[in-house]
């Protein structure tokens, strides 16, 4: 069985229609978390910070500008965090006893096809958001355009790495405070963590293991290795291949978490 369905005629699209319904009047609302938010970090980090540490000099940045050296690592954490707003959050408030969820259960469409529609609603998301930043830091020279192309991609492959296995897990939640607990105490320190403002060769060697098999760390490596023109197949790969099975497995799961939980 395909993991995904014959989008030409499969239902999950109507699923993603229904999100574009309101996104079409909600999408005001989402520029400041999704797009202004993450600017405003590049301008204040990336330029104004920027400027101390290229003038200190830094061995760890390779010959890179700081903001050439931050800039993807924000991407990437960026794609994180909006596929988690857009997949936690929305896929607890859909599944409840009144949400969207049940009464697209009541229709003909499966299970399947209303988290397929809803995961292609949120790979939009994060697709649209990250245009807006590669634009913006193509625009200030810290990614030469010939690179951006490849970033989107990535920041794509980044996103959904958290969006099907999110998904999966949201539909099961009964309780909010669950959701705020995983964003505090998993998401954040990644954030923190992962090598989006430093290089994780500073960390001790036992933490350096540990960030190291982390989907966001992979996604901030896969993205600066491109930005920076350092990518060599086998470590791009890797990265990329971590991710796409950390996204399959959320399309696996997701498609049983949802069957069980919509029809329960």
């Amino acid at each position: 069985m395909a993991l995904l369905p014959d989008l030409a005629r499969s239902p999950a699209l109507r699923e993603f229609t229904y999100w574009m319904h309101r996104y079409r009047r909600t999408w005001r609302g989402t520029v400041v978390v999704n797009v202004a938010n993450p600017l405003l970090f590049l301008a204040a980090m990336g330029v104004g910070l920027g400027r101390l540490v290229d003038d200190g000099g830094s061995d760890h940045l390779h010959g890179a500008s700081y903001l050439a050296f931050f800039a993807p690592g924000l991407l990437a954490a960026a794609a994180m965090q909006n596929a988690f707003l857009d997949s936690a959050g929305p896929v607890f408030q859909s599944a409840r006893q009144r949400g969207n969820y049940r009464a697209a259960a009541a229709t003909p469409m499966r299970p399947a096809d209303i988290f397929t529609g809803h995961l292609l609603f949120t790979g939009f998301r994060v697709l649209t958001s990250a245009l807006a930043f590669v634009a913006v830091i193509v625009a200030t020279g810290a990614v030469p355009w010939r690179h951006s192309l490849l970033l989107l991609p990535a920041a794509l492959l980044t996103g959904l790495a958290f969006a099907a296995p999110v998904a999966a897990w949201a539909v099961t939640v009964t309780q909010s405070t669950r959701i705020n607990g995983v964003f505090r105490f998993v998401l954040l320190p990644m954030y923190m963590f992962s090598g989006t403002f430093y290089s994780t060769t500073q960390l001790p060697d036992w933490l350096q293991a540990v960030v190291s098999v982390t989907p966001l760390y992979q996604g901030i490596q896969l993205c600066r290795e491109l930005a920076l023109g350092t990518a060599a197949p086998l470590d791009s790969g890797a990265h990329v291949l971590y991710l796409a099975a950390m996204a399959t497995a959320g399309l696996l799961l997701g498609r049983r978490s949802y069957t069980r939980h919509l029809y329960g």
